[in-house]
C-alpha cells in the first residue's frame, strides 16, 4: 500500500455527504415524508376480509370456463 493511499469514495457517496452537510434536516424530512405515506396502522380485520374475499386466478387468465 502506498504511503498516501486514500480509500475510494464514489461520486454518488460524495454527493450525498455534501447534500447532508448542506441540509442537516434532510434525513428528518425523509422520515416525516415516509411516515405520511407508509407508516400507518394495519387494520387486521379488514385485511382478513380481503383474504377471505379473494378469488383464485386461473392458470391462463384469458381462457373461458366451459
Amino acid at each position: 500500500m502506498p504511503l498516501f493511499w486514500k480509500p475510494y469514495r464514489s461520486d454518488v457517496t460524495q454527493f450525498i455527504e455534501q447534500l447532508k452537510a448542506q441540509r442537516p434536516t434532510l434525513e428528518e424530512e425523509q422520515r416525516s415524508g415516509r411516515a405520511l405515506l407508509w407508516d400507518r396502522p394495519v387494520d387486521r380485520e379488514a385485511q382478513g376480509d380481503w383474504r377471505e374475499a379473494r378469488v383464485p386466478q386461473q392458470p391462463y387468465v384469458y381462457q373461458t370456463k366451459s
